[in-house]
């Protein structure tokens, strides 16, 4: 992966999780101004979808890290596990 591309993620990331935490603090300030459960949980369900949205751009990043740098079949068989380990374990 190139240093271009790895800015380019990096920026898109953190874009992307301050994004998120722009809509915690909204929800935050939905119950201090007792809003609804419901118009809250619709909230609480859209940034939990934008975190999956994250982790699954972090897995994908991973991938091709791990992919990019094997050199065999063997070598990509072992980054496909342990890609497997990182979404069995958090996902």
């Amino acid at each position: 992966m190139d240093d271009k591309y790895r800015e380019t993620h990096k920026r898109g990331m953190i874009t992307r999780l301050r994004r998120i935490e722009g809509q915690i603090r909204g929800i935050q300030g939905m119950i201090e101004q007792d809003s609804t459960c419901e118009a809250v949980a619709q909230q609480v369900a859209a940034a939990r979808r934008a975190l999956d949205r994250a982790f699954y751009e972090l897995i994908a990043c991973t991938m091709e890290v791990e992919f990019e740098s094997a050199g065999t079949v063997r070598a990509a068989k072992a980054a496909g596990a342990h890609v497997a380990k990182i979404l069995a374990k958090y996902g």
